[in-house]
């Protein structure tokens, strides 16, 4: 299974072709082949789309009216009319191939990454929100086949799609080759003194790969979130990813994982369990490494850092339909839901 990227040329053929069909298709089809492209569209792609499948059938689908209004009859629309609804139709569906891919929720792992109240508040109320995400090379983007496939940038859009009256910013502040000792200095100027409302903290991967210090690492890792809680912003720690370079010191990397979420459970912040998610990818839903992963056994490709930001985004906005419905989780209670 391969996911190619950025899905340009055959999008392009598939709206032509589409344009072909419609205009060629009887009247009397057209809405059934509608539902059934939307369909067929949306049951490849996660199930967070499906509310945005319901806002997308046409209108056609709709029940016609028994009666007409005789002072006031409507025009019906023309032959071309129709036709151009349909190709505008089969684009709006297509289009989601550049929002979301096709990335199931993993099975039976541990989703901790919390109820994020500040910033689920402030989306909830149309505040502006800033999100900054901070780590090293697979925040930064190494891998990715142009910046707007960084999972911060892919993160952004997704939240910008789902409240598009928002104001959001998210800010990558991430530097390949750094792990907790090289954030630490960076940690006041680069995250605590832009106020952010959400801090997302990728750390520990090349703290497995340098071998360094895991007692330091830790003591430097909840200096690190003390001071961000102290700022008032939500905090998600993300662990190392499930990658052929990591794998290899499997002893190094169940530690720093464990390590990791210890932290989370004892300073009550959220923590996105990268490395269990991934290993679901390849061990559960059969995915080849080098499907998620690129060459150098390490950094995720464009589909993996989509999916990522996608399965962090859904629980962004998971939290903010929590606030909505007056679910208001105190900061310090850290919730547990199947992914």
């Amino acid at each position: 299974m391969r996911f190619a990227f950025p899905f340009r040329a055959s999008l392009a053929r598939s709206l032509c072709a589409a344009a072909v069909l419609a205009l060629l298709a009887p009247l009397a089809v057209v809405p059934s082949r509608a539902q059934s492209g939307q369909a067929d569209q949306h049951a490849a792609l996660s199930s967070g789309a499906a509310t945005k499948s319901e806002a997308a059938k046409p209108e056609a689908s709709k029940p016609a009216t028994v009666e007409a209004d005789a002072a006031n009859p409507q025009p019906q629309p023309s032959v071309a009319a129709k036709a151009l609804d349909r190709v505008k139709q089969v684009a709006k569906s297509a289009s989601d191939i550049f929002h979301r891919v096709p990335c199931h929720q993993p099975t039976g792992v541990p989703n901790s990454t919390g109820s994020l109240p500040h910033v689920a508040a402030k989306l909830a109320a149309g505040k502006p929100v800033v999100i900054i995400a901070f780590g090293s090379s697979s925040t930064q983007g190494y891998g990715s086949s142009a910046p707007e496939f960084t999972y911060p940038n892919r993160l952004a859009a997704q939240l910008r799609r789902q409240y598009p009256s928002a104001d959001i910013t998210v800010l990558n502040r991430g530097k390949g080759g750094e792990d907790a000792p090289e954030m630490m200095k960076r940690l006041q100027t680069e995250v605590i003194d832009m106020h952010p409302d959400m801090v997302i903290w990728q750390v520990g991967t090349n703290a497995v790969l340098r071998n360094l210090d895991p007692v330091e690492t830790a003591k430097q890792v909840e200096d690190g979130v003390a001071r961000i809680q102290a700022d008032g912003a939500d905090l998600v720690l993300v662990d190392p990813q499930y990658s052929p370079r990591v794998t290899e010191r499997p002893e190094s990397a169940r530690g720093m994982v464990k390590l990791l979420g210890r932290i989370a459970a004892l300073r009550h912040v959220g923590i996105f369990p990268r490395f269990e998610v991934m290993r679901d990818w390849h061990e559960k839903q059969a995915i080849p490494i080098n499907d998620f992963v690129i060459a150098d056994g390490l950094h995720m490709n464009d589909w993996g850092y989509a999916c990522f930001a996608q399965l962090l985004g859904d629980d962004i906005i998971r939290s903010v339909g929590a606030i909505k419905i007056g679910v208001n989780v105190p900061s310090d209670v850290r919730t547990y839901r199947p992914m």
